[in-house]
């Protein structure tokens, strides 16, 4: 089961929001910072989930309601919460309870110890807790209901060949496996005995038996995930999966060592939906991605406004993305975190009172983020600035940050071919025209503007008030190709003839807001700025 489309209308925080994930997708990663809605979410999924796997709605007004809405009353788990998954809903009792699997963040289970057995009801029929805030006890029960399902097959189903170690194997091998692999000095060793003190034991180094609840955090939260994981598994395999940061009390290492095992014992028809702040688990998702292109989606909550509408779709992981990544984890640490490479440009530097501060650094970044998501560009002044490094950045990198490669770009201007030669040797690129504007105002940009609106008869009309103003640009005493010059008349008429609004209140926020976007991998004006800066 695997979910494609999610509408939410007047539940908890949400107004309509309307959640777009692509056939095929088998992770889907949840970030933002704390209260963006990540649980609120998972709490819809679960609302639904009671309310069709007839365990009783229990719609609670004072919490599923968005709060101050007139009309938020009247709706419910079935109007409040479509999901459209990939094949038809089930009608069949138990195949509705498999279509969901929860774990909330909330996931306590110090110690236990168990003195007596009893059988235990189908899995698809446990319910555990009612909403995302409530406590998600989950180790004592899955221990009761390996021990039953052991002395059920050791009586029922086991071939009497069989010997106690291929037994322990059959039993516990998949959770010990994994365990090793997120542990490796650490052994899940039996369930001790279930009808005394039955609790599972474990060896560490010269320490052999020891209990469960001798674990620490880490060890006992990543017990805790993957042995739920693996128990309920067998059960629950043709499901939705959703776990609320699943990396609480662990290191990034471990969080990113857990993801490739609950990636590894997904079952094949489930889809995993995680809820996090970890870097370590969004990047490790990032490298799932790349190995197996379209089986991982990242959907981003930061910066909505959820009192409006809303749709969210899959956001490739650019540079920008990670940085609100780290700023929700690391907080004002995540200014520490360097890029593999620095781009210096010509601009107004940050840290400067101009009006468009760091534009062509920050219509550069916008360009290439998907393509190379580890590059940053920052504005180094202008071209004497950027070519002698008068502001130092280059140094300053070069002194703080190990191995991070610094390229010096800079505008073509009226630089000869000489001049163009001599900077190359210096290692500094040059735009193969005179300056950014020359490419965010290109025909196939202009062209691609006219085309995203819907409106193409008008690509003739706008190339031509392009002319005219650079036309008039040249009358006034400016080179023939200072494009810069003539985008305030280019703005102008661009929002006269296509009745734009909304799209930046002067040429350069034009640009950065409305043009920088249309600068795709698919353009020609994307490859040649491209090559002029990477040289590829």
């Amino acid at each position: 089961m695997h979910i494609e489309r999610v509408e939410l209308k007047r539940f908890k925080r949400f107004h309509d929001l309307t959640i777009e994930v692509p056939k095929g997708t088998r992770l889907v990663m949840l970030a933002g910072p704390n209260g963006c809605g990540k649980s609120s979410l998972f709490d819809a999924f679960k609302a639904r989930h009671r309310g069709f796997g007839g365990w009783g709605t229990n719609w609670d007004l004072t919490y599923f309601p968005k709060a101050g809405e007139a009309d938020a009353a009247q709706y419910n788990w079935n109007s409040s919460v479509r999901i459209g998954f990939n094949k038809p809903e089930p009608s069949d009792q138990e195949q509705k309870r498999m279509m969901f699997y929860f774990r909330s963040a909330y996931r306590n289970d110090p110690q236990f110890v168990v003195n007596s057995l009893a059988r235990q009801g189908k899995a698809v029929d446990e319910f555990r807790f009612e909403w995302m805030i409530h406590n998600d006890a989950a180790v004592n029960l899955n221990y009761q209901r390996l021990a039953s399902q052991a002395l059920e097959d050791l009586f029922e189903k086991e071939s009497e060949t069989t010997t106690i170690g291929e037994f322990k194997q059959k039993l516990i091998g998949d959770i010990r496996a994994s365990m090793a692999r997120l542990f490796p000095d650490l052994m899940l060793n039996d369930l001790g005995n279930p009808l005394t003190t039955g609790t599972f034991r474990f060896d560490k180094g010269t320490s052999r038996h020891f209990e469960y609840k001798n674990l620490s955090g880490g060890e006992k939260a990543a017990f805790d995930l993957m042995l739920d994981f693996i128990v309920k598994g067998h059960d629950f395999n043709d499901t939705v999966y959703c776990i609320d940061e699943p990396e609480a009390h662990m290191g990034t290492r471990l969080q990113a060592e857990l993801l490739d095992e609950l990636f590894r014992n997904l079952p094949l028809d489930c889809q995993l939906w995680l809820a996090t702040h970890s870097i370590g688990m969004m990047r490790r998702a990032r490298d799932l991605e790349t190995k197996q292109p379209g089986a991982v989606a990242f959907l981003d909550f930061s910066d909505l406004d959820f009192d409006q509408v809303q749709s969210i779709a899959p956001v490739h992981p650019t540079r920008a993305f990670w940085e609100r990544v780290l700023q929700v984890a690391l907080d004002d640490l995540s200014a520490l975190v360097a890029p593999n490479q620095v781009v210096i440009c010509e601009g107004a530097p940050a840290s400067s009172v101009a009006k468009n501060k760091s534009h062509d650094a920050n219509c550069y970044n916008v360009i290439f983020e998907s393509e190379f998501p580890e590059t940053r560009f920052l504005s180094g002044g202008n071209s004497f600035d950027v070519q002698s490094d008068r502001l130092a950045l280059a140094a300053g990198i070069n002194a703080l940050v190990s191995g991070c490669s610094i390229v010096r770009l800079i505008d073509k201007d009226d630089h000869s071919v000489a001049d163009i030669e001599e900077f190359k040797k210096q290692g500094i690129n040059v735009l193969s025209r005179r300056h950014i504007e020359c490419f965010l105002y290109d025909d196939e940009i202009l062209t691609a503007l006219c085309m995203k609106i819907g409106m193409p008869q008008e690509v003739g009309g706008l190339l031509q008030d392009k002319a005219d103003a650079l036309t008039a640009s040249i009358t006034r005493g400016n080179p023939c190709d200072d494009i810069k010059s003539a985008a305030g008349q280019i703005y102008s008429s661009a929002k006269k003839r296509l009745g734009l609004t909304g799209v930046g209140n002067d040429p350069a926020s034009f640009a950065r807001n409305t043009l920088v976007p249309l600068v795709t991998a698919q353009t020609k004006t994307y490859e040649e700025l491209r090559h002029c800066i990477f040289g590829i």
